[in-house]
């Protein structure tokens, strides 16, 4: 029986990489940009880690970075626009400099045919807005994000036609650090987190809304955290405890941004914990007016869970936070577990490349949007040989997988326009600095010394360079160049 033949990725897909302002510019002062809560919170980290101030120095090296995004065969780039250097104080005075620098940057990328996809917000809220109002908890903020966003429409609207709003909000909102929530009251950290999350919502409605009456032919959407778990056992509590984790983390969400309204199963749990946000009239027409136009996915990893009863200690609804703030076990719905069946990183994050069709395929047919991978990788800690040469093998092996994924959710028939890994760099790891890499380039530093940041192509440039080059047709590993 002859072999089906492979479904070919579509003339004009985005191959692409991405990465984030502040884990990549470094610069954080020049230019007149204000410190914002990413640069906060890695300062604290300072004697252990690397923080912002330098980064991998995007901020200087941009020409030569572009011209290594070019080499590569990049067909888009995926970044964002550090709102402190824009507005320096969040909703102050326009820094002239600010737009000089991203007007160079897309400028560049054009004149290399690299089509810049542009977040407006990746974990780096000007911190002027944290002292003025704590930031997402006031409405203020909600106001301020949409004088930013508007800004970024009239200047580079022109030039940039593809646009996400928040980068992983789901996420986001889970991790204390991030939203500046400092309350040691669960219930009250949580009533301050739903609030938050509300009127990142509402930010996220009021910019797609912009962003379709001010840029001609610009399509928005969010970058979503995605999520698929595995039930523990095949017990109907456990398989249900599987669906209310994908639901809690990242679906509610989803349909947030697609209905404009909360869904029943979330609106109960605000209910149960009485943490219910303030919403003020008109909110609702704004929400379920503004209508996204594709998904960005960020996918990693899969995750397993079985039912947790309440109990009189732990009543329905209330939540503990493991270690890392990102994931929890929900009273009377779900405890994180450890899948036995996945082989796992070194820093912890099991690899699962089917999890990438389950979640593509879900979300297809739930919204019927095009999508993207806007990030999708492998952090290791990288080392340099003799030589200058970096044998990652294991991210070619992890992104060859993944992209079979995509090649075989676009024969399920997904609309998927793009693929940008995590990272087009290496850069700053926010709980790992630079012993965490992911990129298809080393940046010659490490934590507490800068050295030359000197660029250094891995054998996972070369690679992924030829799979751009053959629009996925060839996926198996190749002697690399020098």
């Amino acid at each position: 029986m002859q072999q089906k033949e492979r479904k070919q990725f579509p003339n004009g897909f985005l191959w692409g990489a991405s990465s984030s302002a502040f884990q990549i510019e470094g610069g954080w002062q020049e230019g007149n940009k204000g410190m914002t809560v990413a640069d906060f919170n890695s300062f604290k980290r300072s004697d252990k880690q690397a923080d912002s101030k330098v980064a991998s120095d995007f901020y200087h090296h941009w020409e030569e970075d572009i011209e290594l995004m070019k080499e590569l065969g990049l067909k888009a780039y995926r970044f964002s626009i550090s709102w402190a250097r824009i507005i320096p104080d969040g909703d102050g005075e326009v820094n002239e400099e600010g737009l000089a620098f991203y007007h160079k940057v897309i400028n560049r990328l054009i004149e290399r045919g690299i089509t810049p996809l542009v977040t407006l917000y990746h974990f780096d809220l000007p911190y002027a807005l944290v002292e003025k109002y704590n930031g997402w908890e006031s409405r203020e903020c909600v106001d301020a994000f949409e004088r930013y966003a508007k800004i970024c429409f009239k200047e580079f609207g022109d030039k940039v036609k593809y646009w996400m709003v928040h980068n992983e909000q789901n996420l986001m909102i889970r991790v204390n650090e991030r939203m500046n929530i400092y309350e040691t009251d669960d219930y009250l950290a949580d009533k301050m987190r739903a609030q938050m999350d509300y009127h990142m919502f509402l930010a996220h409605a009021r910019a797609v809304l912009a962003c379709h009456k001010m840029v001609v032919d610009g399509k928005v959407g969010p970058a979503i955290s995605s999520t698929c778990t595995y039930p523990l056992t095949n017990k109907p509590e456990d398989v249900w405890s599987a669906k209310m984790n994908d639901w809690f983390k990242t679906n509610y969400c989803l349909d947030m941004y697609y209905h404009g309204e909360y869904p029943g199963y979330y609106m109960r749990y605000l209910k149960e914990r009485d943490i219910v946000p303030h919403m003020e009239e008109g909110d609702k027409d704004i929400l379920k007016s503004a209508k996204m136009d594709f998904i960005g996915v960020n996918y990693y990893r899969t995750l397993c869970s079985s039912y947790l009863p309440a109990d009189e200690k732990h009543p329905m609804g209330s939540r503990v936070y493991r270690g890392n703030e990102v994931d929890f076990d929900q009273y009377g719905y779900c405890r994180d577990e450890k899948n036995e069946n996945l082989q796992a990183s070194e820093y912890g994050a099991q690899i699962d490349p089917m999890g990438l069709r389950i979640v593509l395929n879900e979300y297809y047919q739930r919204y019927h949007l095009p999508m993207i991978i806007a990030e999708n990788g492998l952090g290791m800690a990288d080392t340099l040989t003799e030589d200058e040469r970096v044998h990652d093998e294991y991210r070619i092996a992890y992104l060859k997988e993944h992209i079979k994924v995509c090649q075989l959710v676009i024969e399920d028939g997904v609309e998927l326009f793009g693929y940008c890994p995590w990272s087009v760099i290496d850069l700053l790891s926010s709980h790992q600095g630079f012993k965490k890499r992911y990129g298809f380039v080393y940046v010659n530093r490490d934590d507490h010394d800068v050295k030359d940041l000197r660029r250094i192509k891995k054998d996972s440039f070369y690679w992924y360079q030829n799979v751009i080059k053959t629009n996925g047709e060839q996926l198996e590993q190749l002697e690399t160049e020098r």
